[in-house]
């Protein structure tokens, strides 16, 4: 469909309407901060300006952006299952990290003949070579049996719970809509993996009291608003449909019975694209780019972007600058398309600029800069 009618279709059912896309302009220079990262999943900048990476094959690393060189890998990690899409993937700190030094890691384990997303916390070594005092505060239930959709994004909410992003594990969509499992959700505990008393569902019988949100696909990006401190979110679509969501507490985000994609085979999803009682995305792409990692940039190194929500993508291979205003997304840039890189995290630095990690084999820490 030609995109004016898609638009004028969009404008008529009252959906964020896909804005116009500008290509290529305002591309910022790009500095190879290290190589030879293996899958490189998530960053986390650290107090003294170095950067804390996980590899999905299951390795923590610094990496010293002044050196331009990576460290041998941290011990003390739990076993971690590296199967499809699984492996060490999101990464956070303590927002007390400088008195605590703990390290909170979403990865994939291995457990009743399947694989599960699973929350690690550890408390890093003076000399930062070994997480100590580790254990495991949260188990997706139940255990899936493919290699896929493990969400696995951290964010700390403001009054220091901990968000924790899930995926429907590629075959159980629909139980992204059934609150008595933590499948296709958004979760929310305390720093010890006990439930907040406020989570919504906390006095619903047979509902797990960790959810708090849920009817999600596959959530590989999040962030909270610099303003609001609300969250957001960004989800992979399957053909189609890859949303941009700000998840409340309670409520339903659709999938499978709602979507804007279609399955891979071509066949339809679900009953459409709206339902009462569902919530509609912020933001949705057709065709899908495989949205990953999330940031609202607040720097000044690129003053014109204050406020623009950053996502990288994997199948897109791009860098997508959403520009926002009371709320609403009115515009999308598109960088870094001749670069030929999967996006997998964009963060940015306590120095201003944007970082970027790669996944690839040989992956590679980015920085950008103005030209």
């Amino acid at each position: 469909m030609p995109r004016p009618m898609l638009l004028a279709l969009a404008a008529l059912m009252s959906l964020p309407a896909l804005p116009a896309q500008a290509q290529g302009s305002e591309e910022p220079k790009v500095e190879v901060v290290t190589r030879g990262l293996v899958n490189p999943w998530s960053m986390v900048f650290l107090p003294d300006g170095r950067i804390l990476v996980t590899e999905r094959p299951g390795r923590l690393r610094i990496v010293n952006p002044r050196a331009g060189a990576a460290g041998a890998p941290i011990t003390g990690l739990p076993p971690i299952a590296t199967v499809g899409q699984g492996g060490l993937l999101g990464l956070a700190l303590d927002p007390d990290f400088a008195t605590t030094r703990q390290v909170f890691l979403c990865f994939a384990e291995a457990r009743n003949g399947g694989t599960g997303t699973s929350v690690f916390r550890g408390k890093l070594s003076a000399n930062f070579a070994t997480l100590e005092e580790g254990q495991v505060i949260f188990r997706q239930m139940p255990a899936g049996n493919t290699g896929r959709h493990f969400g696995c994004r951290l964010v700390f909410g403001r009054d220091g719970n901990l968000f924790i992003t899930l995926g429907d594990r590629g075959n159980m969509e629909k139980e992204a809509q059934n609150l008595a499992n933590h499948i296709g959700k958004v979760i929310r505990i305390a720093r010890d993996g006990a439930v907040p008393p406020d989570n919504p569902f906390v006095n619903r019988a047979g509902a797990r009291p960790e959810i708090w949100s849920y009817g999600h696909r596959n959530v590989q990006g999040a962030t909270l608003h610099p303003e609001t401190g609300r969250l957001y979110t960004i989800e992979h679509g399957s053909r189609g449909g890859d949303e941009i969501n700000q998840p409340e507490a309670g409520k339903n985000y659709g999938w499978p019975v709602i979507t804007y994609g279609i399955d891979y085979s071509g066949a339809k999803i679900g009953e459409g694209t709206h339902k009462a009682g569902m919530e509609q995305p912020v933001f949705y792409w057709d065709p899908s780019i495989a949205p990953s990692g999330a940031l609202f940039y607040t720097g000044d190194k690129f003053p014109k972007w204050r406020g623009n929500l950053f996502t990288g993508a994997l199948a897109g291979q791009l860098l997508a600058r959403l520009e926002m205003r009371n709320g609403q997304i009115i515009g999308e840039t598109r960088m870094l398309e001749r670069e030929g890189d999967r996006i997998r995290d964009v963060v940015q630095g306590p120095d201003g600029y944007i970082y970027l990690l790669t996944d690839d084999r040989d992956g590679k820490l980015l920085r950008l800069v103005p030209r």
